[in-house]
């Protein structure tokens, strides 16, 4: 199976420009520099850029050559696509350090050591442009009605576009014909919803110096019901550990959907295709077992296998009946405390009523010893213990 073949079988494609011909760049035997954009509008990247990142990866291992473009220069100004209001605007000091946080968690799936791959800024480029030059000459090949039509600003006629945001398109398409003419990068990666931006910039280099240039996309991480993923109660699932615990990453992967196991193992892991084919005629309880497969792989791509030995074994451990250890989300007190002061401050609850709520509704346990009195205090003496909630809420005070 060649690599293009591969990455559908991955379900990683979702359209790109002249099919043909970059199935024969693909599978040519000759490396492709390609480039995929990241605006660091946060210090941390996110399970759905997961997706692009492993699609950077695979190319990667196939022998071709990955450029990581971070928008320093293009996140000043915001990318419209998908928003209902202008973004925040950031920094450049934020943007620094966003991107360094970006550097690190990347490195962890692409090689950028020399002659392997490459990280560029376009704040370089962007940022010392000429006004009227940049008009004169990248301006006049964008026709503004087809930019009012594309995807990413349709959407946003309604509540209001700015000009300082129908700019985002232009830069964007810069960005893929500097990469060409000083980097030798013939072909953009990106998510689907990146489609219009992208070929922007296969147009601009077509238009503004007669370049073929290639644009393929990957499809976003989507649940069987069409919803994105990466999302729970507390927010976005990060790749940080500060944000998102290891254990939490786990139990996140852990939790999937049946619908969703096999979807996400192609997207997000390198498990063989013929082992995932096997997983996928599991049923019934046996699909926990690729649930945990699932789990501790994207976990360890993330944060190592040491970290998702320890979740696995956390987790385990807590949903097995015994006193969990590992990664276990825990908090420490000095006191005695009430029960429904615990739940609150663990989180477990948002509220005093909430937490009055779960108890009377029989989903709070302390040790796997049910509680019904609001008035439960747990003692200090009795530390460490393992407060749940439902089948899926635990933390540990100590």
């Amino acid at each position: 199976m060649n690599l293009f073949e591969q990455l559908q079988a991955r379900n990683l494609i979702a359209q790109c420009t002249a099919p043909e011909k970059v199935q024969a760049l693909l599978n040519g035997g000759e490396p492709v520099k390609f480039y995929i954009g990241y605006d660091p509008t946060a210090d941390s990247l996110h399970v759905g850029h997961l997706v692009a990142v492993m699609f950077m990866s695979h190319m990667q291992r196939a022998g071709h050559i990955p450029v990581a473009l971070f928008g320093g220069g293009t996140a000043l100004v915001g990318d419209p696509s998908g928003k209902t209001d202008m973004r925040k605007m950031l920094t450049p000091q934020d943007l620094a350090h966003n991107i360094a946080c970006f550097k690190t968690q990347m490195a962890r799936l692409v090689d950028f050591s020399e002659g392997k791959g490459e990280i560029v800024n376009n704040a370089d480029w962007l940022c010392g442009l000429n006004y009227i030059e940049f008009l004169r000459e990248i301006g006049v090949h964008f026709s503004v009605n087809r930019m009012l039509a594309a995807e990413c600003y349709k959407a946003r006629l309604e509540t209001g576009l700015s000009f300082f945001e129908l700019n985002y398109m232009i830069m964007q398409g810069y960005d893929f014909l500097h990469l060409r003419r000083n980097h030798g990068v013939t072909m953009q990666l990106g998510g689907d919803d990146q489609w219009s931006n992208m070929i922007a910039g296969v147009e601009l280099n077509r238009r503004a110096d007669q370049n073929e240039v290639y644009a393929l996309t990957c499809n976003l991480l989507l649940t069987s019901e069409g919803k994105k993923m990466g999302k729970t109660e507390k927010g976005a699932v990060w790749l940080d550990p500060e944000k998102t615990t290891p254990y939490d990453f786990y139990q996140y992967f852990r939790n999937t959907a049946d619908a969703d196991v096999i979807t996400c193992m192609n997207m997000l892991t390198f498990v063989p295709l013929e082992e995932i084919a096997d997983y996928a005629t599991l049923e019934g309880s046996a699909i926990n077992e690729a649930k945990q497969r699932l789990a501790w792989e994207v976990t360890a791509l993330i944060h190592g296998s040491e970290e998702a030995d320890k979740a696995q074994a956390a987790a385990k451990s807590l949903f097995g009946g015994a006193g969990a250890g590992g990664s276990t989300p825990s908090t420490q007190i000095d006191a005695d405390i009430n029960i429904i002061d615990a739940l609150t401050l663990t989180g477990l609850a948002k509220s005093k009523s909430e937490a009055r709520r779960l108890i009377e509704q029989g989903g709070v346990l302390v040790d796997d010893a049910k509680v019904t009195d609001f008035a439960y205090i747990i003692e200090k003496i009795a530390l460490p213990v393992m407060i749940k909630k439902g089948k899926k809420g635990y933390h540990q005070l100590t």
